[in-house]
């Protein structure tokens, strides 16, 4: 479910920074960042077309019609959205198709059926054509909402996705939560490290976690995130996520696999964060389609049992992890986590301190933590 906009896209970052630059890190724009153009979400782009009243509201009565003829059977296939959730996305999809000025009383007229002056026309950020097209897709080929609309709302993010970047989860906010009320409390000079991403995705970690680390810097000195992902379409996106939030200074994307872009910061890290892929490949088939069928595969298939790319983080995070740095990876659930503990006891003695399983918001044992001895 998509939450309501958050206004601004700004925030304030440290001026100025005393730890030291690692390669490239003056140009947080890589080579591989550009290869890919990312996609203008729909709430940006320019209101540069226009329909009447009474074109809206028979493509309106059309979309609700068909949203409504879903009913439950999505929620009966595969546990997807039911009749009531699609025609909200309608609503969503609306105030952020309709310009600004005139959307609410737009909304408005639509949802009491008002057609008083029906000729009436104003400004929409798509031809009224294509978003036939638009719905079609959501309700016939099952492709997410987000990437409908081409963004999504994260903590107090509004982040850029499209198809070839994994939506962030709600669930996965729980990062950084660890970050400010774990590794920043308890070690508060963490805050002015180097902290690595990886799997970046959108961007969504990394973003966050260099406003956290902004808001616990002490003096001058703030820390940097380096975010790393093996997708150049992941690398584009976040790229342009890290721009409009004027991040650029602060958070460089490299285009890599997992520690492979990461050479030059090795055992110097404060903190490394991932959200895998940890899907069992077996479990893929029977995801949601919006998943299974839209995003990337890359991001979601873990191997057999799901833990091929977490156990490649946990072997790697020692070597690069600083003495008392953090990390925190999320994983599929309590197997999974029991798992991994299991083997960093076993095939890491010593290696990690404090190390400890935590539930995400419904409860799952979700994500695994700990910190370089």
């Amino acid at each position: 479910m998509l939450k309501l906009r958050s206004s601004g896209l700004s925030c304030g970052v440290c001026a100025n920074f005393q730890i030291p630059i690692p390669r490239c890190f003056m140009n947080s724009i890589t080579t591989s960042s550009i290869d890919v153009k990312p996609k203008v979400p729909l709430y940006l782009r320019p209101p540069s077309f226009s329909a009447s009243l009474s074109e809206l509201t028979k493509w309106h009565k059309w979309a609700k019609n068909l949203a409504s003829s879903v009913g439950s059977s999505f929620i009966n296939l595969d546990n997807g959205p039911d009749s009531t959730l699609l025609r909200r996305e309608l609503n969503w999809l609306l105030q952020d198709l309709i310009e600004l000025q005139h959307r609410s009383v737009i909304l408005s007229r639509l949802e009491s059926g008002n057609n008083e002056n029906p000729d009436v026309s104003f400004a929409l950020r798509v031809p009224l054509e294509e978003m036939y097209c638009v719905w079609r897709q959501r309700i016939e080929k099952r492709r997410p909402f987000q990437y409908v609309v081409g963004c999504e709302h994260w903590r107090d993010l509004v982040l850029s996705v499209q198809e070839g970047v994994l939506i962030p989860r709600p669930e996965t906010e729980v990062i950084i939560d660890l970050v400010e009320g774990v590794a920043l409390n308890n070690a508060p000079e963490l805050a002015q490290g180097f902290w690595a991403d990886l799997g970046t995705g959108s961007g969504a970690i990394a973003i966050a976690t260099a406003r956290a680390l902004a808001t616990h810097a002490h003096g001058d000195a703030c820390g940097r995130v380096i975010a790393t992902d093996l997708s150049p379409v992941a690398v584009a996106v976040a790229t342009s996520n890290v721009q409009r939030y004027g991040l650029q200074d602060v958070v460089e994307v490299r285009k890599g696999s997992w520690f492979e872009p990461l050479k030059d910061v090795q055992g110097k890290l404060a903190g490394v964060l991932s959200n895998p892929p940890y899907i069992p490949s077996g479990d893929i088939s029977g995801l949601q389609a919006e998943v299974g069928q839209h995003e990337p595969i890359l991001a979601l298939d873990g191997g057999i049992s799901g833990t091929n790319d977490l156990l490649h983080l946990i072997d790697g995070v020692a070597s690069m992890l600083k003495p008392g740095g953090f990390f925190a990876f999320e994983t599929n659930g309590e197997k999974q986590c029991k798992f991994l503990v299991e083997y960093i006891e076993n095939e890491k003695p010593g290696s990690f301190r404090d190390m400890n399983i935590v539930s995400d918001f419904a409860g799952i044992e979700r994500f695994v933590m700990g910190f370089r001895r």
